[in-house]
């Protein structure tokens, strides 16, 4: 068995961010991921998929943007090998193919992985806030003759059935992969739930350039009148690419993509849909407009963004897949968080969420990092995790800088 001060569950940007700061406050710690560092990155994304913010904004703790294009995107197996070179930057102590079977506390916490077992005194749980796919339990209902796939099995449009493909969730997973199939020429049909509408560019700058001027991002969780609603908040119909082009559901008609409501019933080759497109995007499309008159004021600006409502399709009810020619069905609907090896009382609640105020849980000793809102609307981002693990870092060392020496013992 072997020993240290804390213990890092997982090697993603908000692992190696707390890592990075236990480092410069010269706390003993060990960093265990389940497979590669930036695994996730790895092997949970489809080939063309890049990151939705700026290279500017993506900056870990005493590592800012400083390559030749911080107006881009980076792709995200390449954003991996970024986070390994980050790690070897300051010699974080991660133990990879570590994944963790069992948490337990008997004074001191013990974590029983596949490559050992550790105990230590106190426990970052930074395993992300996009573990695995939520599907609806609906999805058993569809015939065993239509294919079905999660974004992180899909990798991309030849790797699918021939056919057309239903793709449901509209946020940035499910438009970016809906526009994906429809420029491969793929008949696409979208199902549209609640979603976020926010143009890449406006007014000539990077959406997010614009939501970092009006401390949009550093809003923090206690100033949300619903803090579990601001949790769900869906993430926006953006897509990062070189060209800056937008993605949205007028993009997407544009090219094809045929639109229709919230799945709410499977039978075999039978799919129905609630009769809410239109009051979904109206709704989605008003909140783009008070934001928009926000940026406006800011600029002071003398012509303000006019609403401008994209006709909604003729609603449909019901389709049959067979009929349409539909092969697969690509659930984009979101994710949950899995904890099969937190057994520790009091922690979970009763939706299996960590329950935790800025990365505090209700166990001493224990923390979270990189959750949705976990303080400020931006701590999920890759630029926004630094923050809350400095704080959590100066909360297990109080505050102590100085040079670490990495020790086991056993």
């Amino acid at each position: 068995m072997r020993s240290t001060d804390t213990l890092i569950l997982g090697a993603g940007q908000a692992g190696l961010a707390a890592s990075r700061c236990l480092t410069d406050r010269g706390h003993d710690h060990v960093v265990l991921e389940r497979g590669r560092i930036g695994q996730r990155w790895r092997s949970g994304v489809w080939d063309s998929l890049h990151l939705l913010t700026p290279n500017w904004l993506n900056a870990l703790p005493g590592r800012p943007y400083d390559g030749p294009d911080p107006d881009g995107f980076s792709q995200a197996r390449e954003f991996a090998d970024d986070l390994v070179s980050y790690a070897q930057s300051f010699k974080a102590p991660v133990v990879e193919h570590a994944p963790v079977k069992r948490l337990d506390r008997n004074g001191r916490f013990t974590i029983t992985t596949d490559a050992g077992v550790w105990r230590a005194g106190t426990v970052v749980i930074a395993t992300g806030w996009c573990d695995r796919p939520a599907v609806p339990s609906l999805s058993t209902g569809l015939s065993v003759g239509i294919h079905q796939v999660t974004p992180d099995v899909y990798r991309n449009p030849g790797a699918l059935p021939s056919g057309g493909v239903l793709v449901v969730g509209a946020s940035a997973t499910g438009v970016q992969i809906a526009d994906e199939l429809a420029a491969a020429g793929r008949e696409v049909t979208l199902s549209v739930g609640r979603h976020t509408r926010l143009p890449r560019t406006y007014r000539g700058l990077d959406i997010y350039w614009w939501l970092q001027r009006l401390g949009h991002l550093d809003k923090t969780i206690d100033e949300m009148p619903d803090r579990a609603l601001a949790r769900r908040e869906p993430s926006a119909q953006l897509v990062g690419r070189a060209d800056r082009r937008a993605v949205d559901l007028s993009t997407l008609q544009l090219s094809g993509v045929r639109l229709v409501g919230r799945v709410v019933a499977a039978d075999g080759f039978r799919v129905r849909f609630a009769p809410d497109l239109a009051a979904t995007m109206a709704t989605a499309e008003a909140r783009l407009g008070r934001l928009l008159g926000r940026i406006d004021e800011h600029a002071g600006a003398e012509e303000k963004w006019t609403q401008r409502l994209v006709e909604p399709p003729k609603a449909v009810g019901e389709l049959d897949l067979r009929t349409a020619g539909i092969t697969t069905v690509i659930w984009a609907t979101g994710h949950r968080r899995s904890y099969p090896w937190l057994t520790l009382p009091g922690v979970l609640d009763r939706c299996g969420e960590i329950r935790q105020h800025r990365g505090h849980t209700p166990l001493p000793g224990l923390y979270v990092l990189g959750q949705r809102f976990q303080h400020r609307r931006g701590s999920h981002l890759i630029g926004g995790v630094g923050r809350d693990a400095a704080a959590i870092a100066d909360h297990i060392t109080g505050g102590r800088t100085g040079p670490w020496i990495p020790r086991t013992t056993s």
